[in-house]
């Protein structure tokens, strides 16, 4: 069986693109304003962040239900 389209506004979606978009529609500051964490506060990549998220569980919801949360994407 094949199904042609996921419910899941994640499916598909890399945890860099979903970062990505977020650092574009809220920059950094937004970002660590909404999920008060080091790696966005100082001296953000997308690199360290991505490494801080594969490790943190709480933080990659958060991530991921502020990504769902943009007009568009949930």
């Amino acid at each position: 069986m094949h199904q042609s389209s996921s419910k899941d506004p994640l499916h598909g979606v890399t945890l860099e693109q979903i970062l990505k978009v977020l650092v574009e529609a809220y920059g950094w500051a937004g970002l660590a304003d909404r999920v008060p964490v080091r790696c966005f506060m100082f001296d953000p990549t997308i690199k360290s962040s991505l490494t801080f998220l594969r490790k943190t569980p709480w933080a990659r919801a958060k991530i991921e239900q502020l990504y769902c949360e943009l007009p568009g994407k949930g």
